[in-house]
């Protein structure tokens, strides 16, 4: 257990012990709320129970908490009462209380709160008078009781096709009563409702609603603390590299009250736009409502600023004038509120020198503060903030590289809605830009099927009345999410910002109808299965599928991938295995080609033939007529090649995979073969047996290819060298690198190389000229690792193959390990997927050592790597720490990798 003496930290007008720093602790909730008082800004005092409590819990459980805490949670909400003048427990003026969660790392809505906790049948009665506001009180009640009743006491739907059951009460008493808003309903009617929720927890739970507060509290305590471990909650922490191990802390404030009347209200801000990232202060808020009806998005919020809600009007097709008279501003009808917001606002970001989520109630016309953090982001607001903080002097250089995640210029690069497709396709319905993007995909209705259909290979777009917490895995593997209600700030925006996901949401024409699976809009009814697209920069729904095109990048994301190249001591290259892959890579600033897989181009057209060719000549001529066939093919490859990437080098491996992957392997592709062949079917069956491997990734490959079958290596090296001349004559600086692949002896790489250089003289007698080449191989065996020193004697740059040096290294292979490496990162077997992100601490240390032993044995070696981790931002690190010259990935993953070269060379001087 802890020996922290303290284990409870206050906050508040008079005293707070906490502050921004102590994060790790307090969480980013309590740190914040803690710091928001320091700047005096005017926040419900409270308490927070620290994250190593949340470790006692788990290791533990709650009675070993309540031993831990009991006293300093009583004398810490004495301070509470004596902040707010009110009594926690007193029936005529209670002291009300908000349970909320905060972990170090913001996870929205991942983790459960309560409201109105301290309420039972005497103090709703209390609260009315004090108040003198009944259906205020008992309005308070019944949403306490609705949260308590799902939190902690657990009544849930029992189905996905069933609603939650609090909701269907409601929506039966407001159908009985013909109104359609909650808002509509009288004291009598919530009065009702209350006995109503308490029945339906009596009958499906088996036991009474609590009707002790400090009993209330401390089960909501203990359930904060168990939805750390909840399913959603896990699943955000995979999903965002969060360690299980940091726990949550548990914040307790006094409530201020949104739903008093017109005066009130509660809402969800931004300091600048969390989509595009503009530099203009919005968000959403609502009259008479308490702070989870904006991020449920049952209610659809109204703008806070003017210029906001004039954009949305024009957004979701309202005149200026119902816009003036129907859904005003906050700035428009609260003046004086908006005004202290703004000064707010501007005193958090210039304060934390960040965009700044913030959430604020208005009780009776007075502001309240309840929470700060730095806000979810779109990739390209990401970008775009960055760069504007650093013009306008708020951040540095450095900072500026920090706040951009590299993963998240994924989200810049992918396609867009190609405009001439978009002025032909057909517009279904409309809703709200929730976060930017293009989606094409079927439409899905529930959370799991999505994953189902994702695994099956499908595209899928969630289709939600509005989403929650429990959706997250859905909302995960969907390429679009689509909602029904909600606005800007609800759950289904924040989180698809969060994601990079394109959402749009706030859709009021679209119907849903879970049971019958099926989205109606406009008169037309769309079936599961039924393909849309969604524009989430504009919130235009289409019907069908509609064609993409390339992302234009901005100015901003230029200064950023600029500022990489000042920083960063990586090289990045590029895997290409033709022209336009290359010429991709360098756009994106790759500086040459770290691997060209040869192979590759063995598919195109009639080359396949000639491979085929070669495969089935029972000699040595044989195969030799059937090379000649691919060696212009080859040539011309390379010289395309060589061409896109002047004045940079390019590693191009020679055949790498076993003969058998070029030879069909079923009967129906034997025969199309044999009929081109022009030979028996039984001779075909018999090669493709005869190439049979049990297992082909140690089998006949790499250089064993070039040492059995010398002739294959002969043409290729030919193909380099002429292609390398050719392209020499016109003015092309070519710079070409010869790699061996799969060595695991020196004789090995020694053979090869005699080949290739043999050959390349040969070429340049015959051409009375020659150019400089260097000959290399990949480090993808741990035996290579082992003996790298006597190698890099020989060799003249070493390529570290991660793929294969993994699969080797941890003994499974990466096309079979999904049988159980989900399970075994479920139960932290491994920290990560080791073929996402290299295993630093057994395949990283073959790394090191060959990267030690090859810089001993030859001391201007040129070392990179090759895999895929050459693009993980993890790996990279590793890889910058690790000394090599740089990293090869794909070309839409070099500006990834340039930005993460950069952030490693910071952490390495910070």
């Amino acid at each position: 257990m802890s020996n922290k003496t303290k284990n409870v930290y206050v906050f508040g007008a008079s005293r707070t012990d906490g502050d921004a720093t102590m994060k790790n602790l307090l969480g980013g909730k309590g740190a914040n709320l803690a710091e928001m008082c320091r700047l005096g800004i005017v926040v419900p005092p409270g308490l927070t129970i620290s994250t190593e409590v949340c470790t006692v819990y788990t290791e533990h459980g709650q009675d070993a908490v309540a031993k831990l805490i009991e006293a300093e949670v009583r004398e810490s909400v004495a301070f509470i009462e004596k902040e707010m003048g009110k009594k926690f427990g007193d029936s005529s003026d209670p002291l009300l209380l908000s349970v909320r969660s905060g972990s170090r790392a913001s996870m929205p809505g991942m983790m459960d709160t309560i409201l109105n906790l301290g309420l039972n049948d005497e103090a709703v009665a209390g609260l009315a008078i004090k108040a003198n506001n009944e259906r205020f009180a008992w309005d308070s009640y019944r949403r306490f009781i609705q949260m308590y009743g799902d939190v902690v006491m657990g009544l849930k739907p029992v189905s996905k096709e069933e609603h939650d059951p609090f909701e269907v009460v409601i929506d039966m008493l407001k159908e009985k009563k013909g109104v359609e808003l909650d808002t509509d309903l009288t004291t009598d009617d919530l009065k009702e409702l209350v006995q109503r929720f308490k029945g339906l927890i009596r009958a499906r739970i088996g036991r009474e609603f609590p009707t002790d507060p400090w009993e209330q509290l401390w089960g909501s305590v203990m359930a904060v603390f168990q939805s750390w471990n909840n399913d959603r909650a896990k699943v955000y922490r995979e999903l965002n590299d969060i360690p299980d191990a940091w726990g949550t802390a548990v914040n307790v404030q006094a409530m201020v009250f949104g739903n008093l009347g017109d005066k009130s209200g509660t809402g969800v801000a931004f300091t600048r736009d969390a989509g595009t990232g503009e530099d203009l202060f919005n968000g959403e808020f609502l009259i008479n409502a308490q702070g989870e009806d904006v991020v449920a998005g049952t209610r659809t919020p109204q703008q806070i600023t003017l210029e906001g809600s004039r954009r949305w009007a024009q957004l979701a097709m309202v005149s200026e004038e119902d816009r003036r008279n129907r859904f005003p501003s906050l700035e428009e009808l609260m003046p004086d509120i908006y005004r202290q917001l703004l000064e707010a606002e501007t005193k958090l970001e210039n304060h934390y020198k960040d965009m700044q989520d913030v959430e604020f109630t208005i009780q009776e016309g007075r502001l309240w503060m309840l929470q700060t953090r730095s806000g979810k982001r779109t990739g390209a607001a990401m970008v775009r903030i960055a760069m504007e903080m650093l013009r306008q002097g708020m951040i540095d250089e450095k900072e500026a590289l920090r706040r951009v995640g590299p993963d998240r210029l994924n989200e810049l690069l992918h396609p867009v809605f190609d405009p001439a497709a978009i002025k032909k396709a057909r517009s279904i319905a409309h809703g709200l830009p929730a976060s930017p993007g293009a989606a094409t995909g079927q439409i899905v209705f529930f959370a799991d099927e999505a994953e189902e259909w994702v695994r099956k290979g499908k595209a899928v777009i969630l289709v939600r009345q509005e989403t929650s917490p429990e959706d997250l895995r859905g909302m995960s593997v969907a390429t679009g999410i689509l909602t029904a209600r909600g606005g800007m700030t609800s759950h289904a925006a924040v989180v698809a910002r969060g994601m990079g996901k394109c959402c749009i949401s706030g859709a009021g024409a679209v119907r849903v109808d879970y049971h019958a699976r099926t989205m109606s809009v406009g008169g037309e009814t769309y079936k599961e299965g039924d393909w849309i697209s969604l524009d989430g920069s504009t919130g235009d729904v289409f019907e069908g599928q509609v064609p993409t095109k390339e992302a234009e990048l901005t100015g901003d994301f230029g200064a950023l991938m600029e500022l990489t190249d000042k920083y960063k001591r990586l090289g990045i290259r590029a895997n290409a295995d033709t022209p336009d892959d290359a010429k991709v890579a360098r756009t994106f600033g790759a500086k040459g080609i770290g691997l060209c897989r040869t192979e590759h181009m063995f598919f195109e057209g009639d080359r396949i033939k000639a491979v085929r060719e070669m495969i089935l000549s029972e000699d040595e001529t044989g195969r030799r007529k059937a090379l000649a066939k691919l060696l212009p093919m080859q040539r011309g490859d390379f010289e395309g090649l060589f061409r896109e990437m002047s004045g940079l080098a390019v590693t191009i491996r020679l055949l790498d995979p076993p003969l058998h992957e070029f030879v069909p392997h079923d009967e129906a592709n034997q025969k199309i073969m044999a009929h081109e062949m022009n030979v028996p079917l039984g001779v075909i069956k018999m090669r493709v047996d005869d190439l049979h491997e049990f297992n082909p990734m140690m089998g006949h490959r790499g250089c064993r290819l070039g040492i059995t079958y010398p002739e294959i290596t002969e043409m290729q090296t030919r193909a380099i060298i002429e292609a390398a001349l050719n392209m020499k004559a016109k003015g092309i600086d070519v710079k070409a690198e010869i790699m061996v692949p799969l060595v695991g002896t020196v004789r090995e790489f020694n053979a090869q190389a005699r080949v290739i250089r043999k050959t390349a003289d040969a070429v340049f007698a015959e051409r009375g000229e020659k150019i400089d080449y260097m000959v290399g191989t990949m480090i993808e065996t741990p035996r290579a690792a082992l003996i790298a020193d006597s190698i890099g004697q020989q060799a003249e740059f070493f390529s570290f193959g991660t793929n294969d040096l993994t699969q080797m290294a941890m003994g499974f292979s990466r096309d079979d390990a999904g049988k159980f490496l989900p399970s075994y990162l479920k139960d932290g077997m491994y920290e990560r997927d080791p073929f996402e992100s290299i295993d630093q601490k057994g395949v990283g240390l073959l790394v090191q050592m060959a990267v030690e032993k090859g810089r001993t044995a030859r001391p201007g070696i040129k070392l990179g790597v090759c895999g895929e981790h050459g693009g993980d931002p993890a790996s990279i690190g590793f890889f910058h720490r690790t000394g090599l010259d740089y990293v090869s990935c794909s070309p839409f993953r070099v500006p990834i990798a340039r930005l993460a070269a950069a952030q490693a060379a910071l952490d390495e001087g910070s």
